[in-house]
């Protein structure tokens, strides 16, 4: 075992700032909701003044995806979307600390009939989720309704990837790591629900650009290999926050039809035309603070 991945490490002073974060959350999870509402503002706010890389990489994206907005509008588009994802860390801590029970009063669950009759076919189901700041909240609450494993990419501090997994582990029924494949169709051909996220830029080997908003988005291959793989439906899932700020809705819409269909564009297509609709719903919400068209296609300059 290595040095960085033995508990007795983490007494190192280089993880004091870690155990501190984490602390803090434990903190942050069980404050009253109206305070929780402001330090996550708070946060996105700090952020969203500070911190301007990620501000212009959502300024860019926004930029993009919304042309049809003016100046202003997208440049308040940017700061909801800090005070959002702020919120979001707080939501994190909460779903990751706390019991999701006493939490069941604050969520509704549409559609939950398309989950429970791909799940009732045997074969597992893939459950292709966003990166909406609310994402680990979600992922707690859905966990009330469906047992589902979930797939992630680690952290690079082992600490806090202990923490994160634990946290997760406790929620899903597995967390997966993201490169562990034969993991992921291992767990759905047992009839396990798996839960991913493929609305990230992966690189250019392992995508084709689909469009996103009009624009070519480096868009992962890997749902309809992993729906070929294993013959397992594939369910598309929304999570909101609504705008109280106080409860959440959760939205599962039927599996795809005939997916995949051996056309791997047309696959990646129909997956980013769900994910741009539900994106649509509440915009501020996602995580325009990754460079979501980092890869361009052959020629074309980065647009950030």
């Amino acid at each position: 075992m290595s040095n960085a991945s033995n508990p007795r490490s983490f007494a190192h002073p280089r993880y004091w700032p870690t155990w501190l974060a984490i602390g803090l959350m434990y903190v942050a999870a069980w404050l009253p909701w109206r305070v929780k509402l402001w330090v996550g503002k708070a946060i996105g706010l700090l952020a969203w003044r500070f911190v301007k890389r990620r501000r212009h990489i959502t300024a860019t994206n926004i930029a993009l995806c919304f042309p049809e907005k003016s100046a202003d509008e997208q440049r308040q588009l940017v700061k909801e979307t800090f005070i959002a994802n702020g919120i979001g860390l707080v939501e994190t801590a909460t779903g990751w600390c706390r019991d999701a029970e006493g939490l069941r009063h604050r969520v509704a669950y549409h559609g939950q009939e398309h989950l429970a009759r791909a799940k009732a076919q045997g074969k597992g189901v893939l459950v292709v989720g966003i990166h909406f700041s609310t994402l680990d909240l979600g992922g707690a609450l859905h966990s009330l309704f469906f047992p589902a494993d979930v797939v992630y990419r680690p952290h690079n501090n082992p600490l806090f990837e202990r923490f994160m997994t634990r946290a997760r582990s406790r929620i899903f029924g597995q967390a997966i790591d993201r490169h562990d494949l034969r993991g992921v169709v291992r767990r759905i051909k047992a009839g396990h629900i798996v839960w991913y996220s493929p609305d990230q830029d992966f690189g250019r080997d392992v995508s084709v650009f689909a469009p996103l908003f009009g624009q070519p988005a480096a868009t992962i291959r890997l749902t309809s290999k992993i729906a070929r793989m294993t013959g397992a439906p594939v369910v598309p899932l929304m999570f909101h926050r609504n705008p109280d700020n106080r409860t959440y809705t959760i939205e599962c819409l039927p599996a795809f039809e005939e997916f995949p269909s051996g056309d791997e564009m047309a696959d990646a297509s129909r997956v980013n035309v769900f994910i741009e609709r539900a994106i649509r719903k509440h915009p501020e919400q996602y995580l325009w603070l990754h460079r979501r068209f980092k890869t361009r296609p052959e020629g074309e300059e980065s647009v950030y």
